[in-house]
């Protein structure tokens, strides 16, 4: 919460000086409430390796996780963590249980889908707070590519001619190579990573890539204006759009309470916005 500083220099003093005491009394009455592993402290868990969402200590859920640890009155411990096989095992691993091999649970894990199905599937954990949606998107060559639009027998006719990129074992990949008959497949060209597969196209390798949009936004040189972004939107695409948001234990209310709160916190004076756009991304409201 924002104190206003009165200009009456004294009172102003006396008045700011007061509160700020108060509130960090009240901060320090109830952060051992909260239920976390270590007291004043909020263990954190990011996917390792996955820009612009978090690699090597820096990120969109990196930023947003240390946020949310500061709002609720407890220091951040960011930890990144490799994906499993699916995200039923993702909240095995990083909510409420912990990896087989010994790593421990955190206290919060960022970048859930907040998806009815899932949360049905782990009933030991609550999925909340949704902070972003994301989709997929297509940036291409306008010289090679006409507009990506209509129905997939359309819109994607051209790459049965042009070569277009995507990160392998991704959602776009798996569109690609099984729509229109697995016609596309052989010009689907796969990349370990997004950023890779929009240099290829850079370099004239490729005309286009398909990834998730914040992917693509973050890997694009913005003053190269030689391509054009756009969404994905087809019947033949089932998944239009998923929200993220966070996950805790099931039975955590009142931590689950208190991220809650400073998510709308975040979200209404502009900071989640402004983490984005620092990292190159369009933020989209679920």
């Amino acid at each position: 919460m924002k104190i206003e500083r009165l200009r009456i220099l004294a009172l102003a003093c006396g008045l700011f000086c007061a509160g700020s005491l108060a509130a960090h009394a009240a901060s320090a009455q109830t952060a051992p409430a909260l239920e976390v592993q270590q007291e004043g402290r909020l263990r954190i868990a990011v996917y390792g390796d996955f820009p612009p969402y978090s690699a090597k200590g820096k990120g969109i859920d990196v930023a947003l996780g240390r946020e949310l640890a500061r709002r609720v009155g407890l220091e951040p411990e960011v930890v990144e963590f490799k994906a499993d096989e699916d995200m039923n095992d993702d909240l095995r691993n990083m909510v409420w249980k912990g990896h087989y091999l010994g790593t421990r649970p955190a206290d919060v894990m960022l970048h859930v889908p907040v998806d009815a199905r899932l949360a049905k599937a782990n009933e030991q954990v609550r999925i909340f707070a949704p902070y972003h949606l994301e989709s997929l998107a297509v940036v291409r060559d306008p010289k090679r590519v006409p507009p990506v639009t209509g129905s997939a027998a359309k819109a994607l006719e051209v790459f049965t001619r042009e070569k277009i990129g995507v990160e392998t074992a991704s959602l776009a990949d798996d569109f690609l190579l099984g729509v229109l008959s697995g016609r596309l497949r052989n010009n689907v060209t796969h990349f370990p990573t997004v950023a890779a597969a929009v240099a290829a196209m850079q370099r004239g390798e490729i005309s286009a890539v398909m990834a998730s949009r914040a992917e693509v936004e973050a890997a694009l040189d913005r003053q190269d204006k030689r391509f054009e972004l756009s969404g994905v939107s087809m019947p033949e695409l089932r998944i239009k759009g998923w929200s993220l948001g966070l996950a805790v234990k099931a039975d955590h209310a009142a931590l689950a309470d208190a991220l809650s709160n400073a998510m709308i916190e975040i979200q209404r004076d502009g900071t989640l916005e402004k983490i984005f756009a620092e990292h190159g991304v369009t933020h989209q409201t679920p």
